[in-house]
């Protein structure tokens, strides 16, 4: 059943916010998955990465988003210079960030493409559209096939940055990311009590000096 923005009502989330780099400049966090990225407009929705991070650096700044269920490494900025430059970086598609995720089935290639345009439709739903999405494209390498169940565990290299991209060019070839609430099966979902997908690697040049900061978090599935 498709809910209105304003009817979902985040679980509590108990786990903690990582702090994995810090300088003048920049913070590296990984979040926990159940956590928004930004507070919603429902007041129940208030827990957020940013709420929390907040409170403890006032100046802190979002430059990108994980999904609720999204687990794994991002960056914010800690000054307005630094939040111009990486949100320049981000739209000039120069940040590189690495996923890992787990998908139901069995891929038949070892490597690939999935490029299907991704455009908005029913709140929290996205969807393939050729004549009105934006261009979407994610590369995957399969890293272990899983048995019992079938399952195939994956590292994505999405070359875009659409909403739920992973999630729903993983549904429209056939294997949902296990713990999938909104692209996957009824099987799917109750094959994880969470999304298994976790943004294991990031990549980005610091605003200030230019050097290339490379950080990555293990994954914990």
């Amino acid at each position: 059943m498709k809910t209105q923005a304003d009817d979902f009502v985040a679980p509590l989330c108990r786990d903690e916010i990582a702090v994995v780099d810090k300088d003048h400049h920049i913070l590296v966090i990984e979040k926990p998955s159940g956590l928004l990225s930004l507070s919603g407009k429902n007041p129940l929705n208030i827990d957020s990465v940013h709420f929390r991070i907040k409170q403890l650096f006032p100046s802190a700044m979002m430059v990108h988003r994980l999904d609720f269920g999204t687990s794994g490494l991002m960056v914010l900025a800690l000054n307005k210079a630094a939040n111009a430059h990486l949100t320049k970086q981000f739209q000039n598609r120069t940040v590189t960030k690495r996923y890992v995720s787990v998908l139901d089935g069995q891929l038949d290639h070892d490597e690939g493409v999935i490029d299907f345009p991704i455009a908005k439709d029913q709140f929290p739903f996205q969807k393939i559209c050729r004549l009105s999405g934006k261009t979407a494209t994610s590369h995957y390498q399969v890293l272990e096939r899983l048995s019992k169940p079938i399952r195939t565990r994956v590292m994505f290299t999405p070359m875009t940055g659409r909403t739920h991209q992973l999630r729903i060019h993983s549904r429209e070839i056939g294997h949902p990311i296990v713990g999938c609430d909104l692209y996957g099966t009824e099987k799917t979902r109750s094959m994880a009590d969470r999304l298994l997908l976790h943004a294991v690697g990031l990549e980005f040049d610091h605003p200030i000096t230019g050097e290339r900061i490379v950080v990555n978090s293990p994954c914990p599935f």
